[in-house]
């Protein structure tokens, strides 16, 4: 099981926020089988709301999503439009393999 932490900078965060908040970032260690630990930092500038997603995972790769918008919702589902692209990339990519036979001269 994922730990999810919530955090808030110069504001407060209503209790259905947190309950979503929690669905997408499950939804998004779904996408990582290797998801280990998640970080959600909800601050303010000014009146732009801002969310900021991590998600830690276990080979030590840390991805970072910042999203913004008009309410912490907003910023919240475009910074996890964001994060999800980097988790697709991600596992897209074929991984490196070393070769254990000669090598061709």
């Amino acid at each position: 099981m994922m730990r999810t932490t919530i955090t808030t900078r110069h504001c407060e965060i209503a209790d259905p926020l947190r309950e979503r908040t929690e669905l997408v970032m499950q939804r998004l260690a779904a996408l990582s089988n290797r998801a280990a630990d998640a970080t959600v930092v909800y601050a303010m500038e000014g009146v732009q709301h801002i969310a900021e997603l991590r998600l830690q995972a276990t080979g030590g790769v840390l991805l970072v999503a910042v999203g913004d918008g008009p309410d912490h919702r907003t910023a919240l589902d475009r910074a996890e439009g964001k994060l999800r692209r980097q988790l697709q990339r991600a596992t897209a990519k074929p991984r490196a393999r070393r070769h254990s036979g000669p090598t061709p001269a």
